[in-house]
């Protein structure tokens, strides 16, 4: 239940860096973008069998950027240690 908590926060915040609320300013003249209501992890999820390991990505960044969650991503890996990720790496991201 508390992965699925940090997954849910985890894609709420990409959301709204995507949408450009949080830190930053803008013109009076555009409002701010309002977040969809009903988007989830399940609707972004990768139609990819696979995904290169880029530098900086763990697999919960991996599993927001492509639907998969972390569960499944370390059931469909077991080989792959997750603190020890290395750039080029391949993740099986489905069967």
């Amino acid at each position: 239940m508390a992965l699925l908590a940090l997954v849910t926060v985890i894609v709420a915040t990409a959301l709204v860096v995507r949408a450009g609320i949080g830190g930053t300013h803008r013109a009076a003249a555009s409002p701010p973008a309002l977040l969809p209501t009903t988007t989830t992890a399940t609707h972004v999820r990768s139609h990819k069998r696979f995904y290169v390991i880029r530098p900086g990505d763990s697999l919960s960044s991996i599993s927001v950027k492509t639907g998969v969650s972390v569960g499944e991503l370390e059931a469909l890996n077991p080989s792959i240690d997750p603190n020890a990720l290395q750039t080029g790496q391949r993740l099986r991201l489905r069967h």
